[in-house]
């Protein structure tokens, strides 16, 4: 018995040759279109804000994969770990970044031809008469059984197929620069609600120190009041103060209660699962890393590598989109056998086999490949201006956030020159007091006062902190744009 199998005559051999080799020779031209080129921007040499700041070394100054751990911050540490594995938002990235490499893999099968096989039986049969007359005729019933083998194959003269899997490419690119996006922005937003939620903690025992410290006075007031040496009023405004001052801790409990709910989420629980303990606002220095040239920053932000790859992606569909102006060249291939009877089915003279190109060219359409043609250039021309905007974006991020440190390190500065007084003149009006020299009127301005300056100066030590996160996350917090690799896909591609 024969297999079933395509097998031509010698006569045909010689031309199957010739056409295989102009088949080869058209696929290695050049595919239509627009070959790309990365827009052009003009990013300057320096930064504006960068005063007293360094170029960027990158081996040892350049901000880390691990950014994060430049705070020093052990339980930070774990909750990045933790955050990483289990955040569902940077589940969502992936999952899509692996719909994107799903496309290039159905890109490139393009290349290809398409092979498939079909297998029949039928039985028929028919007949006449004439019933007037009395006579007819008959005719027989009989099977037909099939079996066939079938290849197709569209040749890519113009690059069609070519133009796709390169926006396949650049497309799943740009979705894992996405996805490195989403990373760095769930790493900041981690670290900027639990450097948020510790300075609460902070905040907290600041107000539990004052509180102790309003009920002592409370009670030092009620003691001169009962010897006579104190008026009712005083003893009033101690006790609002530490009212007041109760009242205000109490909703740090709800706004830390509220972070902590947050910080469960990023972390992939529901917000019964989890609890952070209270500890200290830790990273006594804030770290500062330098900003580097601006054109550093296009390796470096996720970001800006996928508006880039986007680019990428919408020139090479304006030569898909070309390449419909052009016919297409379609090679097919089929054989197989054919007969009535299974004895005899598999044998040679029941055999067929047929190969042909067919060349199709759409003459008339009103406009449609026009119309996707000029829409494709206008998809490209807005690319283009959202990756030049994705990079002035990401300049003035640093910008802004440099002089943010910058300046807030001067207030710091201030602020704690102004906490020191604060605190000594709290100790010497207490020491009036005490000594009945003034009323406790006088004292309570004081204490407002001073309690203002520490929550101050502990706000400035939490923008400092937040600054800092923002800056790292604005340089790309590590990344570089060599990470995008270039998607596996079983294709075979001329060059």
């Amino acid at each position: 018995m024969k297999g079933i199998g395509l097998s031509f005559p010698d006569r045909y051999r010689p031309g199957l040759r010739a056409a295989t080799l102009a088949v080869l020779l058209a696929l290695t031209g050049c595919a239509v279109g627009p070959d790309y080129r990365l827009p052009v921007v003009q990013v300057g040499d320096h930064y504006k804000e960068a005063e007293g700041w360094t170029q960027a070394r990158p081996s040892d100054e350049a901000p880390r994969p691990d950014w994060w751990r430049s705070f020093e911050d052990p339980r930070l540490d774990g909750l990045m770990r933790e955050m990483l594995a289990a955040n569902l938002t940077i589940a969502q990235a992936e999952a899509r970044n692996r719909q994107a490499q799903a496309l290039v893999r159905s890109a490139g099968a393009g290349f290809f031809p398409t092979v498939g096989s079909s297998a029949s039986a039928t039985r028929s049969g028919g007949g006449s008469g004439n019933a007037g007359t009395g006579s007819g005729s008959g005719g027989g019933t009989g099977n037909q059984y099939s079996l066939s083998g079938n290849v197709s194959w569209e040749v890519d003269l113009w690059g069609r197929v070519r133009r796709t899997v390169e926006a396949s490419e650049a497309g799943a690119q740009a979705g894992a620069a996405d996805v490195a996006a989403t990373r760095l922005s769930m790493q900041s937003t981690l670290a900027q609600t639990y450097f948020q939620l510790r300075a609460f903690d902070a905040e907290k025992e600041l107000y539990r120190q004052t509180v102790a410290a309003y009920e002592r006075s409370l009670e030092m007031t009620q003691n001169r009041y009962a010897a006579g040496v104190a008026a009712q009023a005083d003893v009033a405004s101690a006790r609002t103060q530490l009212e007041n001052a109760r009242a205000q801790m109490l909703a740090l409990d709800r706004q830390r209660a509220q972070l902590e709910h947050a910080l469960a989420v990023l972390l992939g629980r529901a917000p019964s699962q989890f609890g952070l303990e209270a500890g200290p606002l830790l990273a006594g220095v804030v770290p500062e890393p330098p900003a580097g040239l601006p054109s550093q920053l296009l390796e470096r932000r996720p970001d800006i590598a996928a508006a880039e790859r986007r680019t990428a992606q919408a020139n090479a569909r304006i030569g898909v989109a070309q390449a419909a102006w052009f016919p297409d060249l379609t090679l097919s291939a089929q054989a197989g056998y054919r007969g009535s009877q299974w004895a005899e089915w598999l044998s040679a003279p029941f055999h067929f086999w047929s190969l042909g190109p067919a060349l199709a060219f759409t003459i008339f359409d009103g406009g449609a490949r026009q119309g996707q043609l000029e829409e494709a250039r206008a998809v490209y021309d807005e690319q283009v201006s959202a990756y030049r905007l994705t990079v002035l974006s990401a300049l003035q991020e640093v910008e802004d956030y440099l002089v943010q440190l910058r300046v807030l390190a001067q207030e710091q500065e201030t602020q704690g020159r102004a906490l020191a007084s604060a605190r000594e003149s709290l100790q010497l009006t207490r020491n009036q007091y005490d000594a009945g020299m003034i009323d406790y009127l006088s004292v309570v301005q004081v204490e407002a006062t001073a309690l203002s300056a520490e929550r101050s100066a502990l706000s400035l030590r939490l923008s400092r902190l937040i600054a800092s996160v923002q800056l790292m996350t604005a340089l790309g917090g590590g990344w570089q744009v060599s990470e995008l690799e270039r998607p596996e896909a079983d294709t075979v591609q001329s060059q």
